[in-house]
């Protein structure tokens, strides 16, 4: 296929990406495994460093960041931000789009030790937000002169059924592209999206028949989806088994992964919808946004924890793989 990815890749910068959504902090304490607790039958993890990075729909931010392109980030966070004001600073992202209420700032603490999670600690409020119409007011504002739109749903609050259809009925009305990164609680809200994206889990979730997913059935679940959502496109991401594309005229394609080292899956829907999003900016043809963003996923994987996806990196595998 002969693509001008170096074209493709100079014109993110051109692209303003409004990402609407469940920011939160991810920590992680890294360290040994040296002897098993006296107390319980566990592991002792002798700390030796930690860190923390910007994740949910914050980490979305990070990607498009790191791709060249302009993120604003509209969420809703506690008013102890827990640090989430000085990541954002330090990576050098606009908190414009952030608002805070009476609500725990979501904190996701993961243990790591011999390159694998041991525990994950969550510490989070997950009611809907309190301030709905200022939040709407807000994203609105903001929303005026960007190319695309994604919703980054995890259902801790922000995306309520108001929020999703006052924006989604916006952006429309504008004519602005929009994407999903679905979960189950709001999945059937988000109609008339012009890109939805949920992972195989979500569709088995979401499907009233609860029949395994193989590769033979996807067609017909996704399908009836589509339809039922009014989604102009549908990318359905299947971990190690790579992506499948259908589009409203029912072209469809499954893309296998590419080989990768997988060190670490968190973050990789991220890296998916984030080079999506800038792919359907652009107007590319389905097809190549779906290999490039399967692409992007498999790249997030192979470094431990959530990390910005490198941009010079996914430009020369489109070169070579693509």
């Amino acid at each position: 296929m002969n693509t001008n990815w170096h074209s493709i890749f100079n014109d993110f910068k051109k692209i303003k990406v409004l990402i609407v959504g469940d920011a939160m902090i991810d920590s992680y304490m890294w360290g040994s495994i040296n002897r098993q607790s006296p107390e319980a039958p566990i592991p002792i993890v002798d700390i030796e460093k930690h860190e923390k990075r910007l994740g949910g729909a914050a980490n979305v931010a990070s990607h498009i960041k790191a791709l060249g392109a302009t993120p604003i980030l509209c969420s809703v966070i506690g008013n102890e931000d827990k640090g989430f004001f000085d990541l954002m600073e330090r990576e050098n992202l606009s908190a414009k789009g952030i608002l805070q209420e009476e609500r725990k700032t979501t904190v996701k603490t993961r243990i790591i030790s011999e390159n694998k999670h041991q525990l994950r600690v969550d510490e989070e409020d997950t009611f809907p937000i309190i301030n709905e119409s200022d939040f709407i007011k807000h994203s609105i504002d903001l929303m005026s002169n960007v190319h695309v739109v994604i919703f980054q749903d995890y259902n801790k609050g922000v995306l309520t059924k108001h929020v999703i259809n006052s924006l989604v009925d916006f952006a429309t009305k504008k004519q602005i592209p929009t994407l999903v990164d679905p979960k189950k609680e709001n999945y059937w809200h988000y109609k008339g999206i012009n890109l939805f994206k949920p992972n195989a889990k979500e569709l088995i979730e979401s499907n009233s028949e609860k029949e395994a997913l193989s590769l033979e059935n996807i067609s017909k679940i996704v399908t009836k989806q589509r339809k039922q959502l009014n989604a102009k496109s549908f990318l359905l991401t299947l971990s190690e088994k790579g992506v499948f594309i259908q589009t409203d005229n029912e072209e469809e394609h499954h893309y296998p992964a590419y080989k990768r080292t997988i060190i670490d899956v968190s973050g990789a829907g991220d890296a998916v919808i984030a080079t999506a999003a800038l792919a359907l900016a652009q107007k590319l043809d389905y097809h190549i946004l779906a290999q490039l963003a399967n692409l992007a996923g498999g790249l997030s994987c192979e470094k431990v924890g959530v990390n910005p996806i490198n941009r010079e990196n996914l430009l020369n595998e489109a070169i070579r793989l693509i």
